[in-house]
């Protein structure tokens, strides 16, 4: 395992030639101070509110995918994973439409990639921190690509964009990837390591420090996990927003869409 030499990419109005480049080679990208600190507290604030809603309400499930229930340092229940969060605020739904960010779609050319805000999963928070009672704390190696197997449908390229409301230097766990495996044959994306439950160190792997208000950016055929925090209480908490961009069929969710079976198979795993 080793930390990355950060070559510290900032995102313009356009791509660079060094930046696509740099992600064709590796499969991941991170782009420094995307979001302003006032912009990281006005997330954390929606995410906190909607959070006390869904609470208020008992929701289990946003369109037909399950919420990930936790409880923080403190003994109080929460909820460690939230989806399509976008639709439920304005302030995410607006930075979901930042120009800047739907740069980030064309790290998919010569598809053409759109931000997946009412498909897939929509706008996710995972919200990581150790207790004694907590449920999600860390994330076993994985990529993304096979939910298309599960919905009957050709494995199709997509990124995972990552927006970090934390700091986490990687002493903190956080991120770790295999860089260039988003280039893999069918037979190692569905078979090189054990989805979800194998959480062991590869000694290819890397990982960086983040810093609130960065964004990742990462292939879906990459395979990633998350290294839980050597820490307890707040100094271990990680939030973490992601949404999917993918390209091929437009297939939305909504409040009566049934639960993917690759979520039902996954729960069972990680619990």
């Amino acid at each position: 395992m080793s930390k990355i030499e950060d070559p510290k990419f900032v995102l313009g109005d356009q791509l660079t030639a060094e930046q696509v480049s740099f992600f064709n080679t590796n499969g991941f990208i991170i782009f420094r101070d995307f979001i302003s600190p006032e912009k990281v507290r006005l997330f954390i604030n929606e995410t906190e509110r909607i959070e006390k809603e869904w609470l208020a309400e008992n929701r289990e499930k946003v369109n037909g995918v399950p919420l990930k229930f936790g409880v923080d340092d403190k003994g109080n229940k929460m909820i460690q994973r939230l989806c399509f969060l976008s639709l439920y605020s304005e302030p995410l739904r607006e930075l979901l439409n930042d120009p800047k960010l739907q740069l980030v779609t064309q790290f998919l050319s010569p598809y053409e990639g759109r931000i997946a805000e009412d498909e897939k999963d929509g706008l996710v928070l995972n919200h990581y921190i150790n207790s004694p009672k907590s449920t999600f704390t860390q994330m076993g190696w994985h990529t993304d690509s096979p939910r298309d197997l599960f919905l009957g449908q050709k494995i199709m390229p997509m990124l995972n964009v990552g927006i970090h409301l934390n700091d986490c230097p990687f002493e903190n766990g956080g991120l770790r990837l295999l860089p260039g495996t988003h280039t893999q044959g069918i037979f190692r994306l569905l078979f090189r390591k054990k989805y979800f439950v194998d959480h062991t160190p590869d000694p290819k792997e890397v990982g960086f420090d983040v810093f609130a208000g960065d964004l990742t950016v990462h292939d879906g055929r990459l395979w990633h996990r998350a290294q839980s925090s050597p820490l307890t209480g707040e100094k271990s908490r990680r939030r973490v927003m992601y949404v999917p961009v993918i390209t091929g069929k437009y297939i939305p969710k909504h409040e009566n869409s049934k639960t993917p079976f690759y979520h039902r198979l996954a729960s069972r795993i990680q619990n």
